[in-house]
C-alpha cells in the first residue's frame, strides 16, 4: 500500500484546522438559546438544504453505497426516489404544523396536540437513539482512518469528535448549518475527483466502464420482481423508502431542527424537498462510483464491500487528491456529528431541562445550560464511540446501535400521525400506541436478525409497518377507553 504524502497531510489538517477555527468564529455573535439551537431562524433555504443532505450523509453512506454497487446494482436509485416522495409527504402534512406557532423542537408539537408527556416520551426515545446511533457513525469513522493514515482507532476518533465539539459548541447551529455546506461540497469534491481518476486509468474510461458492467447487468435501476423481503424491490423502495423519509425528515429532530432554523414554512419546504432532489443525483454519483470500482478491479473479490472504496483511496489515487477525498471522508464523519451533539443538547434543554425546571423564561440561563448540554454530548459520543472499539463487531449492542432508528421511526412517526388521523385519541393512548410499536418493531427486528424467526420483511418496511402499528393501538385505545368512560358515566 501507498503512504500518504506530505501534501496529503498538509491537505488534510489545513481542512481540520481550518473548519474548526471558521465553524468558531460563526459563533461569535449568540446571544440566546433560540439563537444556538434555531439559528434566530434565519437560516437561507439552501443552507438548510445543504445542510439536510450533509447531515444525512455518514460515512458508512460515503463508504457503503459505492460498495453495494460493486457487488450489486443501481438499484439504490429507487430508494432515492421513495426518499424525495417521502419529503413531498413531510412538506404537506407535517411541516406546517411545525410553523404554527414558534416551535424550538419537533416534538413540541406532540405536545400542542396530545399533551406534554407524550413531547417528552418522545423527546427520551430521540435521546436515547440519537445517541447510540451517533456513536456508532463517530467509530465508523475511525476504519476507514485507521486503514488509511494508519493510526489507531481511538485517536481518530478523539481528533474527529474534539475538532467537531469544538466549533458546535462556540458556534452553535449557525455555525453547524454553514459549516455543513461547505463539508457537503468538500466530499463531493472527493467522489468526483475519485470518479475522474478511475475514469483515467480504466482503459476506454466510460465506455470501458459500460462494457465490464453490462454482461452483468450492473446499470440496472429498475427491479420489478421480488417481494417484501427484498431491498431492491421497487416497491420496498418507493414506498418504504418513503416512510423511512417520512420518518427521519418529518419527526427526528436530527432533521427537523434545521427546517425550523429556516425564517417562514415556504422557505422550509424549498429546503427540504430541494434535498430530495439532490440526495437522488448523491447516489447515483455514489452508485456510479461503485460500477465504475468494479471496471477497475475487475471484479476482485473483498473481505467486505466497505473495503473497496478506501482501498482504492490509497492504492490508486495521487498524492494531493488523496488527500482532498481523505477530507471529504472528514467531512461527511464531522458534519453528522455536529448536528447529532446540537440536536441531542437541543432536545435536553428545550423538551426536558427548562419545562422540569421552571427556568424555560430565562433567555441567559437557558443559553449557559446549552452550551454546558452541548459539551456534554459531545463527549458521550466521542466516548461512546471509543468503547464501541473494544465490542466485537456483529454483537447484538453493535447491531442495535446500527439499527435502532429503524424499529423506533414507526413509533414516532406513527405518534404524530395518530395525532393528524384521530380526534379521539388523547395522550394515554398516544403514549401507548407509541410505545407499543417500538416494543413489537424491536421484537420483529431482533427475532430476525438473530434467527428466531424467518426474514419475514426488510428493514426498509418497518417505519410503515411501526406507524401503522402505533395509528392501530391508538384508535383502538381511544375506542376502548372512550367506551369505559361512557359507561361510567352511564352508570352514575
Amino acid at each position: 500500500m501507498t503512504a500518504l504524502s506530505a501534501l496529503d497531510l498538509t491537505l488534510i489538517a489545513v481542512y481540520v484546522v481550518g473548519v474548526t477555527l471558521w465553524g468558531t468564529w460563526l459563533g461569535r455573535r449568540q446571544k440566546d438559546s433560540r439563537d444556538y439551537f434555531l439559528a434566530d431562524r434565519a437560516m437561507p433555504w439552501w443552507a438548510v438544504c445543504f445542510s439536510i443532505i450533509a447531515t444525512e450523509t455518514s460515512v458508512l453512506t460515503f463508504i457503503s453505497v459505492p460498495g453495494t454497487a460493486y457487488t450489486g446494482d443501481l438499484w439504490m436509485v429507487q430508494l432515492t426516489a421513495g426518499y424525495l416522495l417521502g419529503r413531498i409527504a413531510v412538506a404537506a402534512v407535517l411541516l406546517p404544523g411545525y410553523f404554527r406557532g414558534e416551535l424550538a423542537t419537533a416534538y413540541q408539537l406532540l405536545e400542542k396536540r396530545f399533551g406534554v408527556l407524550a413531547r417528552r416520551f418522545a423527546s427520551m426515545i430521540f435521546l436515547v437513539t440519537r445517541s447510540l446511533a451517533s456513536s456508532i457513525r463517530l467509530f465508523a469513522i475511525a476504519i476507514p482512518i485507521h486503514l488509511i493514515i494508519g493510526i489507531p482507532y481511538w485517536q481518530a476518533i478523539v481528533i474527529t469528535g474534539s475538532c467537531t465539539l469544538i466549533y458546535t459548541y462556540f458556534g452553535g447551529l449557525r455555525a453547524v448549518v454553514y459549516v455543513d455546506v461547505l463539508q457537503m461540497f468538500i466530499y463531493l469534491s472527493g467522489a468526483i475527483a475519485a470518479l475522474i481518476v478511475l475514469l483515467q486509468v480504466i482503459p476506454g474510461g466510460w465506455s470501458g466502464v459500460v462494457a465490464a458492467a453490462e454482461p452483468l447487468d450492473k446499470l440496472r435501476v429498475i427491479h420489478l420482481g421480488g417481494g417484501f423481503r427484498d431491498a431492491p424491490w421497487i416497491l420496498t423502495g418507493l414506498i418504504g423508502g418513503a416512510f423511512l423519509a417520512m420518518a427521519s425528515h418529518g419527526v427526528d429532530h436530527l432533521i427537523v431542527q434545521r427546517m425550523l432554523a429556516s425564517p417562514n414554512l415556504r422557505e422550509a419546504r424549498k429546503a427540504l424537498i430541494g434535498s430530495g432532489i439532490f440526495i437522488m443525483a448523491q447516489f447515483t454519483l455514489f452508485l456510479v462510483l461503485g460500477v465504475a470500482l468494479y471496471a477497475y478491479y475487475q471484479g476482485r473479490a473483498f473481505a467486505t464491500p466497505d473495503e473497496i472504496f478506501p482501498t482504492f483511496i490509497l492504492e490508486g489515487m495521487p498524492a494531493g487528491v488523496r488527500g482532498l477525498v481523505i477530507a471529504g471522508i472528514m467531512s461527511v464523519a464531522m458534519s453528522s456529528e455536529a448536528s447529532a451533539i446540537n440536536s441531542l443538547a437541543s432536545a435536553l434543554t428545550l423538551d426536558l431541562y427548562g419545562p422540569l425546571s421552571g427556568r424555560s423564561g430565562e433567555a441567559d440561563h437557558m443559553f449557559r445550560m446549552g452550551r454546558l448540554f452541548t459539551l456534554f454530548f459531545g463527549v458521550v459520543l466521542i466516548v461512546g464511540a471509543i468503547a464501541f472499539q473494544f465490542i466485537q463487531q456483529g454483537t447484538p449492542v453493535v447491531l442495535i446501535a446500527l439499527n435502532i432508528a429503524s424499529f423506533t421511526y414507526g413509533g414516532l412517526l406513527g405518534g404524530f400521525l395518530l395525532g393528524v388521523i384521530s380526534r379521539k385519541a388523547d395522550q394515554k393512548d398516544a403514549i401507548i400506541a407509541m410505545a407499543t410499536a417500538i416494543v413489537v418493531m424491536t421484537g420483529l427486528w431482533a427475532s430476525q436478525t438473530f434467527g428466531v424467526t424467518p426474514r419475514l420483511v426488510d428493514g426498509l418496511w418497518f417505519s410503515l409497518i411501526g406507524s401503522a402499528i402505533t395509528v392501530g393501538v391508538g384508535m383502538a385505545s381511544a375506542s376502548i377507553r372512550g367506551s369505559d368512560a361512557q359507561k361510567l358515566r352511564t352508570t352514575s
